[in-house]
């Protein structure tokens, strides 16, 4: 008994470190953690059995659409070297157990979300919809398939809110804006970084087809949107969404900390200036978030 517990535990590993590749485990977490930033900007007093509700949730949604998405570029995932290891291209898992397992969380996203309201289950399932089915395939057509893919990756942080509120406003309209317009620059950086290997696969990243002054100066320009998007709140004109002036200075700070990196890129427009606006954009969006929330229960 314990030498076939020994010889079977390899295999629960092999299995665990697939589905968390299947579903990018770490970039659902912080979509999740997105969402619960959202939620906790709408309520005045957490109600536990919803946040626990959307934290399932945003995960199914988020692992699904990820699902979906490798399923359906599995032969394209081969040519990357990024990629070629991945559950599906490297033949540890067949195309029909992935899909399955795709239905299975489409099923326990909507429908958990569902319970919080129908509005977040409808937000949650166009995401999914977007990205599968809208994105995926638009991604070998042309690079306009960022700006659809910005939809979905935008939802989770307004989503929270909707999930407290129920309602659909001008404080989610701002969380929502904010998300979609980080997206390109952080996407465009890998897309820099990644060029090659997207090349390989046809996939179509970058604004321009290429690492070029056009690709680099459009970084700048939605990097600057996105800092004066996410300073709004600060003049009181967002509905309930209010950010007060020291923390809007912590944000100002962050926001020309991230516009630095974008300018470092349009400059020197090499690949170690990408990887630097790629961290530079994740600490923004992850410090916008908690001097958001920290703001509201502590100086409001």
């Amino acid at each position: 008994m314990h030498q076939n517990e020994i010889l079977s535990s390899p295999n629960r590993q092999i299995t665990l470190s697939d589905f968390s590749q299947l579903t990018k485990f770490r970039l659902s977490i912080t979509v999740v953690i997105s969402s619960i930033a959202g939620y906790f900007l709408a309520v005045e007093v957490v109600h536990l059995p919803t946040l626990l509700l959307l934290i399932i949730g945003g995960y199914a949604m988020v692992g699904a659409s990820n699902t979906f998405n490798q399923v359906f570029e599995k032969d394209l995932d081969k040519l990357m070297l990024r990629t070629q290891n991945r559950p599906l291209p490297a033949g540890r898992m067949q195309s029909s157990t992935a899909l399955f397992i795709g239905v299975v969380l489409t099923l326990v996203g909507v429908s958990t979300l569902y319970f919080i309201n129908l509005k977040t289950a409808f937000f949650g399932s166009l995401s999914i919809f977007l990205y599968a089915c809208v994105y995926t395939p638009l991604k070998q057509k042309t690079s306009l398939s960022v700006f659809v893919g910005a939809f979905p990756g935008a939802i989770p942080f307004m989503l929270g809110w909707v999930a407290a509120t129920n309602e659909f406003g001008i404080e989610p309209g701002v969380l929502f804006m904010i998300q979609f317009f980080w997206q390109f620059p952080h996407f465009w950086a890998i897309g820099w970084l990644m060029h090659d290997q997207y090349k390989a696969a046809g996939f179509k990243m970058l604004p321009s087809g290429a690492r070029d002054q056009s690709t680099a100066f459009q970084t700048v320009f939605y990097t600057l949107w996105t800092v004066l998007i996410s300073l709004l709140p600060a003049f009181y004109s967002t509905g309930s969404l209010i950010l007060t002036f020291p923390s809007a200075i912590m944000v100002g700070v962050l926001g020309a900390f991230f516009l630095f990196y974008a300018l470092r890129l349009m400059f020197l427009k090499d690949d170690k200036a990408a990887r630097f606006l790629i961290r530079a954009s994740i600490l923004y969006i992850t410090g916008i978030q908690i001097v958001y929330v920290l703001d509201k229960f502590l100086f409001q």
